[in-house]
């Protein structure tokens, strides 16, 4: 804790630290960096919400917008406070409930004439029993590295589907999107890598580059550039005449054409 600050929330009571001085420059905020760095990605997950709303997307597109919200939200909250219960949601959030969703995304109803039957109707309570029952064994018995090992599984069960649609997709501006988000994702773990590893080094430098606040938002864009390529993807298998267009020339969406029998 930063010299002459108090805390608001009290004692710290999270079992995991970054490496950023607490309550540096508010009593209010314990990792300032850390808990501002979120908001890229609510504007993010918001624009995409908005945009897969207003062009009447299927509704697990905006389950998953929502999903990156609240995560970034759960996010602000435990960076903020450095309270144990944030710590669970956020993790849960994260680790459990948003991979399960991507692969909700990648695996479930993706022939363009399917018909809503019993795997797309059931696949959404499943997945949240699951991970509601898999958030409240953990908060009780604390897997740790099985918690971790648990996460990787999850989101390796959607590279394959990821990697095929990648494959299939001939538009050059789709393709730049899953590209971005390897690139992201690439240089958010490096930043997070060397914030957790280097961290006693970091610390003695004139400055902190703050690797885990620029984690977030690295994986803010990675998250919203995973997002719109699924969406493109299910645009195409839909023959809704997908295509990339740019966000005042910057900030790449899907827009779409549905046929006037759909």
């Amino acid at each position: 804790m930063a010299d002459g600050i108090s805390s608001f929330w009290g004692p710290v009571t999270s079992t995991i630290e970054c490496c950023e001085k607490n309550y540096a420059y508010s009593s209010y905020i314990a990792e300032f960096y850390n808990t501002l760095s979120n908001i890229p990605t609510i504007l993010l997950a918001l624009i995409g919400l908005i945009n897969a709303l207003r062009q009447r997307f299927e509704k697990r597109f905006s389950v998953l917008h929502i999903s990156n919200m609240t995560l970034a939200i759960g996010s602000m909250l435990y960076h903020a406070t450095l309270q144990h219960i944030y710590l669970q949601f956020n993790l849960g959030n994260s680790r459990v409930m948003k991979p399960l969703w991507y692969g909700r995304c990648c695996y479930t109803c993706t022939s363009s004439t399917h018909q809503i039957g019993t795997t797309c109707s059931t696949m959404p309570t499943f997945l949240f029993l699951y991970g509601a029952l898999f958030a409240v064994v953990h908060s009780v018995i604390r897997f740790g590295i099985g918690f971790k090992v648990h996460y990787v599984i999850l989101c390796l069960l959607c590279v394959p589907r990821m990697y095929k649609y990648y494959i299939y997709t001939q538009d050059v501006s789709a393709k730049r999107l899953a590209k971005l988000y390897v690139v992201t994702l690439v240089l958010g773990s490096l930043c997070w890598f060397c914030d957790r590893v280097f961290c006693k080094e970091i610390s003695r430098w004139p400055i902190n580059p703050q690797g885990h606040a620029l984690w977030h938002v690295f994986m803010g864009f990675n998250s919203y550039f995973a997002n719109t390529f699924l969406m493109f993807c299910r645009a195409e298998q839909r023959e809704w005449a997908p295509k990339i267009v740019h966000f005042m020339g910057v900030l790449p969406y899907v827009k779409i054409e549905k046929p006037k029998t759909q």
